[in-house]
């Protein structure tokens, strides 16, 4: 265990040329991040998932109820034993061949037993009550760290220029709000990750575990080797479209229309411009160029710039459904009333019942990664590092 555990710290891959674990154990007169700081994610993001349970009971429900958002869910399929055992049993999705096989055994058409089992599978999705306590819960997180990170960044030196977070690299000393502001932002990401197999089911499940785990792999990566300080500049940039989509998000749950409307419109803005913008124009360039003028690669390094650059793929396809949402709401719009959050639904959601509405994408990234909805989670965004994600309900 003990030859494991000094392969995988290995010096060289972790630390620049010539430095050591030595070099950055904690000082009286500076603290350095440690590896087992982290470990204190673990049971926070148990608590955060603990506080949203709370939330969404006591302050997210009561809201919802206010707005008149009722709890009803699909309608419920009629009881039959005999589709219930294959529904539970079998399959969920009965093929042309298993279709006929019942229709003769149960004396129903085969459209009736079609009907039947798409309610039935709707009947397990939330009601949109719920899903507005997960996107007011998500909103709330979102607003708080942002406006943290907020606040703490404006009075660093990096966040004016980004060079000064290699100078003098790794030897930066660990101040007490970057270290709570990484913890948090951690476990938040920890507990969306654990809640993918608690929520809704989204076609794009796979993408945002994938999501999740690229930003827990980045803010652990840049914690651990100590590039905090270009870390908390990537997870605030993503904090901030994760807020506009979780609102858009309640006011279509609330049916509030026109506020959709332009809510998301400004988080279409907001998402693609610090996506496709900012960060690669603000953050790539930093990791990428400043820091090999100023420190050089090794080994972590091109891993980190690897998941950063991950984290850029996952940008573009989720502009790529913004987009693709938006021109089909204004096409649909010249004839109707203007929804890009109903509108995408053909695309991402995994509700069948043409009357249940479904929600939009959700783009979630911080540098660690909110979730959309199914098909656009939460955001989560990421929200992380990675967090963002326009296609989750994550956000």
């Amino acid at each position: 265990m003990a030859g494991i555990l000094a392969w995988f710290w290995n010096e060289r891959f972790w630390l620049p040329h010539n430095v050591t674990w030595a070099d950055l154990k904690n000082t009286d007169e500076a603290t350095f991040p440690q590896a087992e700081d982290l470990y204190l994610a673990l049971p926070l993001s148990f608590c955060i998932f603990m506080i949203r349970l709370v939330f969404e009971r006591f302050i997210a429900r009561p809201c919802a109820l206010g707005l008149k958002i009722q709890a009803n869910g699909p309608q419920k399929a009629q009881p039959n034993a005999i589709l219930e055992k294959v529904f539970t049993a079998i399959t969920k999705h009965p093929d042309e061949k298993r279709l006929e096989g019942l229709s003769k055994q149960l004396d129903w058409d085969v459209r009736t037993i079609q009907r039947w089992f798409r309610q039935r599978r709707n009947q397990e999705k939330p009601s949109t009550l719920t899903r507005f306590c997960e996107s007011m819960w998500r909103f709330t997180f979102y607003l708080y760290i942002f406006t943290y990170g907020v606040r703490f960044l404006k009075k660093t030196s990096w966040i004016w220029n980004t060079r000064e977070c290699w100078y003098n690299y790794p030897y930066q000393p660990l101040t007490v709000d970057l270290h709570y502001y990484y913890i948090v932002e951690l476990s938040f990401y920890l507990s969306l990750l654990f809640s993918q197999f608690t929520d809704i089911r989204r076609k794009d499940f796979l993408v945002m575990v994938i999501h999740h785990m690229a930003t827990i792999s980045l803010i652990t990566f840049s914690y651990v080797n100590n590039m905090a300080r270009v870390g908390t500049l990537v997870m605030c940039l993503h904090d901030a479209a994760d807020i506009l989509l979780e609102a858009a998000k309640m006011a279509n749950y609330a049916k509030c229309q026109r506020l959709c409307n332009f809510i998301f419109v400004m988080f279409s803005l907001v998402f693609i411009s610090s996506r496709l913008g900012v960060y690669p124009v603000w953050i790539l360039n930093t990791t990428l160029f400043e820091s090999w003028e100023i420190v050089g690669p090794y080994p972590s390094w091109w891993v980190f710039n690897f998941l950063l650059l991950l984290l850029q793929v996952l940008h573009s396809f989720w502009s790529y459904l913004i987009v693709k949402i938006a021109c089909r709401a204004i096409s649909k719009g010249k004839s109707g009333k203007w929804n890009p959050l109903h509108v995408s639904k053909d695309d991402r959601s995994d509700i069948e019942s043409s009357s249940d509405e479904e929600e939009v994408p959700r783009p979630s990234l911080k540098l660690h990664s909110s979730t959309t909805t199914n098909g656009t989670n939460g955001t989560n965004g990421t929200n992380g590092y990675l967090t963002g994600s326009p296609c989750s309900d994550e956000h």
